[in-house]
């Protein structure tokens, strides 16, 4: 990088500019020689919401009774250019460099690396104006996710990509977001994003804090982004489009208000990833169920008590499976179907383990192990019951089936 930074440099001089006053992006600690350095002071949080973490409320406004205010952690490589990216995002009220992750306590830009950290920013937005999933959206969009060992100049564990949850169903977002993004994303690898628990976070210095703002540094920020090839790769796989939506989701909305072919059905094309990297993309259990042949524990999955309006799709293919319309409550713990969406959404197999006989369900294109099928359901809605694992699903509401690509099946729900 010290080339980037000799460049960058000389330029300031030209300008008559105090270089000085300019912290290194480069370093692990801002410089000695700097007029800001010697001002740092530490940055003092305010006490975050529904978290145990810290975090500084920027730009807010007065709270109103419709307002959810909530915070997550993302990673993308260099925190000052996550911290831009996000914090323009409508409905973000703010956002906060940091470092998360580590063993160590009250890491600094220092020792942050060497403590196990990573940068990250916490976010805090109003989840009745932007949702936890296009805050993902963009975070994916403005950095390189498909690389495992740092981001663009920056390398290192400490610079990669992550998204973190705080319950199931944010992990199950997570997971069904990235598998979406490798089967319609413009990239030709897969993606290689950490997915973790949230950890406790621990707010940068101050003079990390809204760098890409500040009158000298922003010149420095905007210096380092384009040199260091975050904004080219942006450009060459997204184009100007680094919002909070997905391409082939907005295609297909207006295909399908055009009567038109759609992209509806992006999940035929489904490839299915090697085991290796199965692994690495999906939690223990998740794995352990779909491409094991296991069961989850008895009511430990939320959709056992979802009864809105929708469809249950694969968690990796996005394949529509079954139908809120035909799902019942069995008792049994696990969300139980009278039916397949269609006669075709899923297989059948015989299964001999645990000394009886019994026919294993998998789904048709991703062929995932999903459950069961037994012959104990309602009389009276044909006396099946497809017996599966909420692991093995994921559910898409009713409102969101259009944008999501599933405008066909709505008649099977209503």
């Amino acid at each position: 990088m010290d080339y980037i930074y000799s460049i960058f440099f000389s330029v300031l001089a030209i300008l008559g500019l105090d270089t000085a006053a300019v912290p290194d992006r480069a370093v692990s600690a801002p410089l000695e020689s700097s007029t800001e350095a010697a001002q740092v002071t530490t940055y003092q949080p305010q006490q975050s919401m529904n978290t145990d973490t810290t975090a500084t409320i920027t730009n807010s406004e007065p709270a109103t009774s419709e307002s959810d205010i909530r915070t997550m952690l993302v990673a993308g490589g260099c925190f000052w250019c996550v911290e831009a990216d996000v914090e323009k995002i409508p409905g973000v009220i703010g956002a906060v460099s940091g470092y998360a992750g580590g063993a160590t306590d009250n890491p600094t830009y220092e020792n942050y690396s060497a403590g196990g950290h990573r940068e990250v920013v916490e976010v805090t937005y109003d989840a009745n104006q932007v949702s936890f999933e296009e805050i993902l959206i963009v975070t994916l969009k403005n950095t390189d996710p498909t690389d495992p060992d740092g981001t663009f100049a920056d390398r290192g564990e400490n610079y990669s990509a992550a998204l973190y949850y705080e319950s199931s169903e944010q992990q199950l977002a997570i997971q069904a977001l990235i598998a979406e993004m490798d089967t319609n994303g413009p990239y030709t690898k897969p993606l290689a994003v950490d997915i973790e628990e949230r950890p406790r976070f621990w707010p940068a210095e101050d003079y990390h804090q809204d760098y890409y703002k500040g009158t000298l540094s922003k010149l420095r920020y905007s210096f380092y982004r384009s040199a260091s090839g975050r904004n080219a790769f942006i450009a060459e796989h997204w184009g100007n489009d680094t919002g909070p939506t997905l391409p082939w989701r907005e295609m297909d909305v207006a295909s399908d208000v055009n009567n038109s072919v759609s992209i509806a059905g992006f999940w035929k094309e489904y490839k299915k990833p090697a085991a290796d990297e199965l692994r690495a993309m999906l939690d223990e259990v998740t794995y352990r169920v779909t491409q094991e042949d296991g069961t989850e524990r008895a009511g430990s999955s939320p959709l056992d008590a979802v009864y809105e309006p929708g469809i249950y799709v694969d968690v990796l293919s996005g394949e529509p499976l079954f139908s809120s319309r035909d799902k019942f409550d069995s008792g049994t713990g696990w969300p139980s179907f009278t039916k397949p969406i269609v006669s075709t959404a899923v297989t059948e197999h015989d299964d001999s383990t645990l000394w009886m006989k019994r026919t294993e369900i998998r789904s048709a294109i991703a062929d995932n192990h999903l459950g069961h099928v037994f012959a104990d359901g309602p009389a009276d809605r044909g006396g099946l019951r497809y017996c599966m694992n909420g692991v093995a699903l994921r559910f898409v509401p009713q409102a969101e089936m259009v944008v999501a690509g599933y405008g066909e099946f709505i008649s099977a729900v209503e």
